[in-house]
């Protein structure tokens, strides 16, 4: 005899407009939160942010160069962010040692590197504009 099989469905719900926006903002401030605790990267391009911000007000830029300043920050960090999170991923997967694995996170880190260059240069050549 057979038994009736009978499918659950344990998607979680799925929440639409202001709702959404709710969990999707609380879920940003958990990311925010982890990657402030877990990620020592993340953290001191966090903190050169927070020191660096003020300066951006208080040196007489441009609403155009202070753009160029603020975004080449925050997209350091969002490179940082997306290099953390597939490395995380393929932690998840495995441990071991495996050439793909490596190249990955190989391509992560340079990713990283070549937008911290991106803004350090900003940085240099906009106040090298401005002090001389």
């Amino acid at each position: 005899e057979f038994k009736k099989m009978t499918i659950i469905n344990i998607q979680p719900k799925k929440f639409t407009g202001f709702k959404r926006m709710l969990w999707a903002t609380f879920y940003s401030y958990k990311g925010l939160h982890s990657a402030l605790r877990h990620e020592v990267a993340f953290r001191q391009e966090f903190i050169a942010f927070v020191l660096l911000l003020p300066v951006v007000f208080w040196i007489d830029f441009t609403a155009i160069e202070r753009f160029i300043l603020i975004a080449s920050m925050i997209a350091v960090m969002v490179v940082e962010l997306i290099n953390s999170a597939i490395e995380s991923t393929l932690d998840r997967v495995s441990l071991e040692h495996h050439l793909l694995t490596g190249r990955a996170k190989d391509y992560g880190s340079l990713a990283v590197l070549l937008t911290l260059i991106i803004s350090i240069a900003a940085w240099t050549l906009l106040l090298w504009h401005r002090f001389f």
